[in-house]
């Protein structure tokens, strides 16, 4: 089959969903960094650094997909309030 052909294969959520979907990777990715910040901090790198972050960060990732549903329509708002719209 030509390349112009193929279907995408990717999974594509309807838009609706466009908001869980933000605050699932923006959790995932934010806790994960966290994690490896304040492990570093509180620890030290030694021999069980990334035992220690993922530790924390099963409780910081779901911690962080609520607190980012909640938090996202304030900042919205906050933006819209102190940004120029066009």
């Amino acid at each position: 089959m030509p390349a112009g052909t193929q279907q995408n294969r990717r999974i594509r959520f309807p838009i609706s969903t466009t908001p869980y979907v933000f605050a699932l990777y923006m959790a995932t990715i934010m806790a994960f960094l966290m994690c490896l910040v304040i492990t570093v901090a509180e620890f030290g790198i030694d021999g069980h650094y990334m035992e220690n972050v993922m530790n924390a960060y099963r409780v910081a990732m779901p911690s962080a997909f609520i607190c980012v549903l909640i938090v996202r329509p304030i900042v919205a708002r906050l933006v819209a309030w102190t940004v120029h719209a066009r």
